[in-house]
């Protein structure tokens, strides 16, 4: 199938982590003449290539890639920034006559694109410096308090998610979710298909991930990453492992804990996914194999089968 025969909208390729994106991305890049543009909040900043799961060496050598390691680890950055680098990188592809394919499993980052955002306040550096250091459970009601609904579209497990919704609700006297509701209205921009697999797989795949990782020097990048405030210190593993390293528990343990921590968040992207009814749910099996995986995609993002 032809690029042409898509779209020139963008088309959205997500899923729970670990489900086999970048991968499938390239290979749907390579095959209808697309660029891929990240999704993945934390792959967004420099460092923690192994521990963020960022595109392979030989996947960025395949095809280009977009908004991969472009943010200092000290840089904030929110829907409304990431819409922005977004807009500018699809409209860069587009004027290339090539089609952006958006990657990754942060949903109101994908939203924001595909949806559009309300128009929200930008980052007060001093207000959220105090949110960043109450405890997450104050974050949580205080937030809750101010904005009832927010246990609605706001993953209250992410202090970062927490903390912007907090900020937008104190900085405009408004409830957040209130602010966001253009995403119910709005129609999406692009088509999308979300990767799933049965619960024992993706628990697996997860698992063997985290070895993957390890065999290829996952302890020596974060002995070697350095202590910031940002948001790569909230990258799941990082904890675990650092507390490792300062024998305070077993390797098995720290990987055993990070693995824990995966699985919750991949099961909170399910949540979130499964409320996308715009995307179209592709189920994946082990033995499928990647031609037939990519032929099942391209008929579920052509255009008769989802919104334009």
């Amino acid at each position: 199938m032809a690029a042409e025969a898509l779209s020139n909208a963008p088309l959205y390729l997500t899923g729970a982590t670990a489900s086999g994106k970048s991968s499938l991305a390239v290979a749907l890049a390579e095959r209808i003449g697309g660029e891929i543009v990240n999704a993945d909040a934390f792959q967004l900043y420099q460092g923690l290539d192994l521990l963020t799961a960022k595109p392979s060496a030989a996947e960025l050598q395949r095809i280009p890639h977009h908004l991969y390691s472009v943010l200092s680890p000290a840089d904030a950055c929110d829907a409304q920034r990431y819409r922005q680098l977004a807009l500018e990188a699809i409209q860069q592809i587009q004027s290339r006559g090539r089609q952006a394919i958006v990657v990754g499993g942060s949903g109101l980052y994908l939203k924001a694109l595909s949806h559009g955002l309300a128009q929200l306040p930008a980052g007060d550096p001093t207000l959220r410096a105090k949110l960043r250091d109450l405890p997450l459970e104050e974050k949580q009601r205080q937030l809750l308090t101010l904005d009832p609904d927010a246990a609605d579209n706001v993953p209250l497990a992410n202090p970062r998610y927490v903390e912007r919704a907090l900020e937008i609700c104190l900085l405009t006297g408004q409830p957040q979710s209130a602010l966001r509701r253009s995403f119910a209205t709005a129609q999406p921009w692009g088509r999308g298909v979300v990767l799933a697999w049965e619960r024992t797989e993706l628990h697996q795949r997860i698992h063997q991930r985290s070895q993957q990782m390890l065999a290829s020097g996952l302890l020596d990048e974060v002995a070697t990453f350095p202590d910031c405030a940002g948001a790569l210190d909230k990258a799941i593993g990082l904890a675990e492992l650092r507390a490792h390293l300062r024998g305070e528990s077993t390797l098995e343990h720290a990987i055993d804990a990070m693995e824990q921590a995966t699985r919750r968040y991949a099961k909170r992207q399910g949540t979130w996914f499964r409320r996308e009814h715009w995307m179209r749910p592709l189920l994946l099996t082990p033995t499928q194999a990647t031609d037939a995986t990519l032929e099942q995609l391209l008929g579920l993002l052509a255009p008769s089968s989802g919104t334009n």
